[in-house]
């Protein structure tokens, strides 16, 4: 062995040994940089402080169109159609002459009235002279008993009797010979015409069972709703009420609530109200199918939360509570919703801290120490 390169066994082992020491240090040093790397910042909660709110909402009902009137037209009495002065679409006014007819036995009647009224008026008046003759020559004594005074008059208070009854039967007749006559009620349009002019007609059940004509007002119409009893307490007259036909698109119309019946159906469980239509243009028609926005306006006492706030679970719905930096699921009821706003029920106070966007995620009872208030 050359002596001038010589290494002792025990300056090798010392070389070996201060090689591995430094090794260690060096990957222990580069395992405690990539820990401390690994190690993210926390990232904040977002929430919010609970106030009060107002949530108004609708909901839609269906709803029928009807005339604001509407009455069927029949014959009075038994009688033909003589003339009719109108038809289907006809707009007529109040007291108009829409059909005539004739009656050959109501003249027969009413020439027959007359006679008996003409008679009974020549009856009356003999009696009531006999009676101012006796009155007269009874002024002088001994002349005319009381007896036949007293009989006298009686006579002529029943001839007047008879005579008031002969006038009440003219009259009656009069009046069915007025009933030949079909005159509108109201002002409307004729929306049914079922009759021609040399028609039987008569009253319902006895001649025609179908009416002459029907008469509705179209230019104000009746909004007719049954409204739930969930829903009852959000209305009140007065209350302005938006709606829609299918018929005419999307177009918006708007009535008012002027009648409520005032107690629920007992099988529908709902209330019947009805909404003035003013249809002056006659756009709608009766029998239309409309849908009615009832609304459901909030009265400011409620606690409102965005929706996101709104936990979910398979243990129920809760929102989370941030308090003493920690946070706590609060179980809650729902109420209404609109526009990404639900209404909360629980125990839970206004300036309470929740969290924006509850998930399972954020554990009940876990550290919430970098929470961010918006």
């Amino acid at each position: 062995m050359n002596s001038g390169f010589r290494i002792t066994f025990p300056l090798l082992s010392a070389m070996i040994l201060s090689v591995g020491l430094h090794s260690c240090s060096t990957s222990g040093a580069k395992e405690g940089k990539e820990t401390s790397a690994t190690e993210a910042p926390v990232p904040p909660i977002d929430a919010f402080s609970l106030e009060k709110g107002d949530i108004s909402s609708s909901v839609q009902i269906p709803g029928e169109l009807i005339a604001f009137q509407q009455v069927d037209l029949y014959a009075k009495v038994s009688s033909f159609i003589k003339k009719m002065n109108v038809d289907v679409g006809s707009e007529v006014a109040a007291g108009q002459l829409l059909c005539t007819m004739e009656a050959p036995e109501i003249n027969s009647q009413l020439s027959g009235a007359e006679s008996r009224l003409k008679s009974q008026e020549a009856i009356y008046l003999s009696s009531k002279a006999t009676y101012d003759r006796l009155l007269e020559t009874s002024k002088t004594p001994g002349t005319v008993s009381q007896n036949d005074l007293d009989v006298a008059f009686a006579r002529q208070k029943s001839d007047l009797a008879q005579l008031d009854a002969a006038k009440a039967a003219h009259r009656e007749v009069g009046d069915n010979r007025n009933y030949l006559e079909i005159r509108a009620p109201f002002n409307g349009v004729i929306t049914a015409r079922n009759v021609s002019a040399g028609a039987y007609v008569g009253p319902s059940g006895k001649g025609s069972e179908m009416p002459i004509f029907t008469l509705q007002e179209q230019k104000k119409l009746r909004l007719v709703v049954s409204v739930p009893e969930a829903y009852t307490s959000y209305l009140s007259n007065e209350s302005e009420v938006n709606f829609t036909v299918r018929s005419l698109g999307k177009t918006p119309f708007k009535g008012r609530v002027v009648r409520l019946a005032g107690a629920l159906d007992r099988k529908l469980r709902a209330q019947h109200i009805e909404i003035d239509v003013p249809n002056n243009d006659k756009t709608l028609l009766p029998g239309m199918v409309a849908e009615v926005a009832i609304p459901l306006n909030g009265n400011g006492k409620n606690f409102v939360v965005p929706a996101t706030a709104i936990l979910n679970s398979t243990k129920g719905v809760f929102v989370i509570k941030i308090a003493d930096k920690k946070t706590k699921w609060v179980p809650v009821t729902t109420g209404q919703s609109e526009n990404g706003k639900t209404e909360v029920f629980g125990e839970l106070n206004a300036g309470d801290t929740l969290v924006t966007t509850a998930s399972e995620e954020v554990r009940d009872d876990a550290p919430a120490a970098n929470v961010k208030v918006k």
